[in-house]
C-alpha cells in the first residue's frame, strides 16, 4: 500500500498546532480544529466535502487517533474522498495541511468526542445552534448542523411526528400550485399581430387619426389555467396519507395560480369538500372539512364514488378539460369491474388522470390489488405520493412540468 504524502514517514507524529495543555477540554477543541480546518482546505483544492463527510471524518479519527500520519491520512481518505479522479487533490491538501507545519507528538490515548447534530433553525426559526443540554456528560462535544427540512422532505408521512406535522403543514402552505393551460374561446389583444384583426379595436384608435386606421389592431385567442378535481381517498388504510393530501389539496384551492379547483372525498360515500376547504386558514378549513365528512376511516367504494361523481358532476361538465388527480391505494371493497367502468367514462372527458399511491414508494410494489389492477389501463400518469418530496413533483405535474403529454383528443 502506498504511502501517503508529506516530509514525514508513516510512523512520525502528524503536524498540527501545538497544543497549550494536555487536558481533555483542550484536545477536543484541537480536534474541533483539525476537523473544520482540514476540511476547509480540502474544499478550496475543488473536492467536494458534505458535512455527512466532515461528521464521518471526525468519527474515523475518534477511532484511530492522532498518533500516526497514515492512520490520519487514511482516515480522510475513506471519508472525504468519493471519487478516484480527486485523490490527487487530496494528496495536495493534505501536504499542504499537516507537511508544512512543525511536528508535536501527542498523547498516545484516546480522547472521547460526542458529535452532536443541531438543527440550522432554532425553536423560534432563528439560524441558531442549540446549546450543551448539560446531562452530565462531561465528554468534549463537536457539533455539526443539519437540515431538518430536507429530512422531512424525504420521509414516509407514516412516520411523522406531530412536530413534524406542524413542520409539514408549514411547507406545504408555501408549495407553489400551478395547472396546465388551455385554449379559451375568448380572444383578447395580441401585440404581435398575430390571429385575427380586432376591427372594433382598429376603429377606435382611427377616431384620433381622422379616420384612418394608421394603428391596427389585433387579437389572438387566449389561455386560461385548466380545472383540477381531487378525489381523496379517506379510508381506514389511507388515514395518515389523507391528512397530508388534504393539506395539499387546501393549499391549491387557495392558490390564485390554480384557477378552478374542486375536492371531494371518497369513503363509503362521495362529499364535496370545496367549500369547506376554501377558508384561508388550514385549521379551520381541515376543521369544517371533518364536520362535513361523515365516512371518516372506514371502508372504500371507489367505483360507486366515481359513479356518483361521474353522474352528478364529471360528465355534466366539471372533469371535462380538467385534471382529475386520485389519491388512494387502490384497496377497494366494491365491484372492480364497476370501478373499470367508471375510470373508462372519466378518462374519456378529462384532460389527464393522475393516480397517486403512497404504496408506490415501497421497494417491490406492483399494482396487484383488485381496485387498482382495474384502475391502471385507465390511468395516464402513477405517482407516489408519500412524502414532501412526492407531493412537490405531483404539483410540478398538475402544472404541466412533467409526465408524458396527455391525449389530444380532451379538449
Amino acid at each position: 500500500m502506498a504511502e501517503p504524502p508529506g516530509p514525514a514517514a508513516a510512523g512520525d507524529a502528524v503536524g498540527a498546532p501545538a497544543p497549550t495543555t494536555t487536558g481533555d477540554a483542550d484536545l477536543a477543541t484541537q480536534a474541533e480544529r483539525i476537523v473544520v480546518g482540514f476540511a476547509q482546505v480540502v474544499r478550496g483544492l475543488g473536492l467536494d466535502v458534505p458535512v455527512g463527510s466532515v461528521i464521518a471524518f471526525a468519527s474515523a479519527l475518534g477511532e484511530v487517533g492522532l498518533d500516526r500520519r497514515s492512520s490520519v491520512y487514511w482516515a480522510g481518505r475513506a471519508t472525504l474522498v468519493h471519487r478516484p479522479e480527486d485523490v490527487p487533490a487530496y494528496d495536495r491538501a493534505f501536504a499542504q495541511y499537516w507537511g508544512d507545519r512543525p511536528g508535536w507528538t501527542a498523547p498516545r490515548r484516546t480522547v472521547s468526542v460526542t458529535l452532536q447534530l443541531d438543527s440550522e433553525e432554532g425553536d423560534d426559526g432563528s439560524d441558531a445552534v442549540n446549546p450543551d443540554d448539560g446531562d452530565g456528560d462531561d465528554s468534549p462535544t463537536l457539533s455539526m448542523r443539519y437540515s431538518p427540512v430536507e429530512i422531512l422532505r424525504q420521509q414516509d408521512f407514516a412516520a411523522y411526528s406531530e412536530a413534524d406535522w406542524a413542520e409539514a403543514r408549514r411547507l406545504l402552505t408555501y408549495l407553489r400550485h400551478s395547472s396546465m393551460p388551455r385554449r379559451s374561446r375568448r380572444r383578447s389583444p395580441d401585440k404581435h399581430q398575430r390571429g385575427e384583426p380586432d376591427l372594433g379595436r382598429t376603429v377606435r384608435r382611427a377616431l384620433v387619426t381622422d379616420g384612418e386606421p394608421i394603428k391596427r389592431a389585433w387579437r389572438a385567442p387566449s389561455e386560461r389555467p385548466r380545472r383540477i378535481v381531487y378525489l381523496v381517498d379517506v379510508s381506514g388504510s389511507m388515514e395518515v396519507y389523507a391528512r397530508g393530501f388534504l393539506r395539499f389539496a387546501h393549499a391549491s384551492v387557495c392558490s390564485r395560480a390554480t384557477g378552478l379547483v374542486e375536492v371531494f372525498v371518497l369513503g363509503t360515500r362521495l362529499t364535496r369538500v370545496t367549500r369547506p376547504l376554501s377558508w384561508r386558514d388550514p385549521d379551520l378549513a381541515l376543521a369544517d372539512v371533518s364536520r362535513a365528512v361523515e365516512d371518516w376511516y372506514g371502508g372504500t367504494r371507489l367505483g360507486a364514488g366515481l359513479k356518483e361523481f361521474n353522474d352528478r358532476w364529471g360528465i355534466r361538465g366539471m372533469a371535462r378539460g380538467a385534471v382529475v388527480v386520485i389519491l388512494s391505494d387502490g384497496w377497494d371493497r366494491g365491484d372492480p369491474d364497476a370501478l373499470a367502468t367508471e375510470m373508462a367514462r372519466l378518462q374519456r372527458v378529462a384532460y389527464r388522470v393522475i393516480w397517486v399511491n403512497p404504496l408506490k414508494a415501497s421497494p417491490g410494489y406492483t399494482p396487484i390489488a383488485r381496485g387498482m389492477a382495474a384502475a391502471m389501463p385507465y390511468v395516464d400518469e402513477f405517482v407516489e405520493g408519500h412524502s414532501l418530496g412526492s407531493l412537490e413533483e405531483l404539483a410540478q405535474r398538475i402544472g404541466g412540468g412533467g409526465g408524458r403529454p396527455a391525449r389530444s383528443h380532451a379538449g
